[in-house]
């Protein structure tokens, strides 16, 4: 392909996605991730309202405002300045790679398409978690993408909207390292959107300021209690780089040594070392990891 063949790809990459956004915001459905995100969001707003667990947090957290803002802007609004049309430049250029070195055309090597729903659902869950969790351990024990994620840790509370509260260089890590492991498996859109809107309401759920008991099921599914010692400012120096690092499923940290949950971790000081650092504005986040390489 050709410059002007990108600078097409790039130009509808844009002006699809803002279509596809004004057409989410103005046709609501059972399927629209723009209304989902609202829904999901306002369930656990009211759970922290009615049965808080640290009561004096109160339902408005510290930067609540701004952990919404950045909810939108990085399931949406990230998308919308870019992100999409510099994306489909990149995988466009990367399948004529594939392509024209290779041979490759197809990148699929496993068809579950075919399978029966649950079956895609579940093998998309579990696999999807999996790559999410080592990409999660990545963002702590490499400095570089450390200085990113400090973003996320920044938070001295935690609420259901500190989980897509993160450095916007964390979309382009997760979606650059998911690409070919997900692109290998055939899947149904439909399937898809059932899954991300289930990790949608469960991290919500980990981080939110509710308490439960799961019982045996901590050991499969994350939860408030035992994410917040993720966010710990302070934990045990034999676990090196960070515990807990689980997005949905609680059940790698248990595999792979990796899980520390002593307590329920109510009165446990949040953030990280060294956080005065962080600029307290969204401009100043977003701009904070740009040529600091230490921890």
């Amino acid at each position: 392909m050709n410059i002007q063949g990108y600078w097409n790809t790039f130009v509808n990459g844009y002006t699809g996605y803002a279509n596809y956004l004004w057409h989410e915001i103005t046709h609501p459905s059972l399927t629209n991730y723009f209304y989902w995100l609202i829904a999901v969001s306002l369930f656990f707003f009211l759970l922290e309202y009615v049965k808080p667990w640290r009561k004096e947090q109160g339902a408005l957290k510290s930067d609540f405002w701004l952990d919404i803002f950045y909810m939108f802007f990085n399931f949406f609004l990230f998308s919308l300045i870019g992100y999409n049309a510099v994306s489909n430049v990149f995988v466009e250029a990367f399948n004529n790679f594939l392509s024209s070195t290779f041979g490759i055309t197809n990148l699929v090597a496993i068809q579950i398409g075919s399978w029966p729903v649950w079956g895609q659902l579940l093998a998309m869950f579990i696999i999807r978690d999996f790559i999410q969790w080592n990409i999660h351990r990545l963002l702590h024990r490499v400095p570089f993408l450390w200085q990113f994620h400090k973003v996320h840790h920044s938070a001295k509370q935690l609420g259901f909207a500190t989980h897509l509260r993160y450095h916007w260089m964390e979309n382009i890590v997760y979606r650059t390292i998911e690409y070919i492991p997900l692109g290998m498996i055939g899947f149904g859109i439909q399937e898809f959107f059932i899954v991300h809107i289930i990790a949608l309401s469960i991290g919500h759920f980990n981080h939110s300021n509710i308490k439960v008991n799961l019982g045996f099921l901590k050991y499969i599914f994350n939860n408030p209690q035992m994410h917040t010692w993720h966010h710990a400012k302070e934990f045990p120096a034999k676990f090196g780089y960070g515990i807990n690092y689980g997005i949905s499923l609680s059940l790698w940290d248990y595999l792979f040594g990796t899980v520390h949950f002593p307590n329920s971790g109510e009165h446990i000081e949040l953030g990280y070392k060294g956080e005065e650092e962080m600029p307290s504005t969204f401009l100043g986040q977003a701009t904070f990891g740009f040529g600091k390489g230490k921890t």
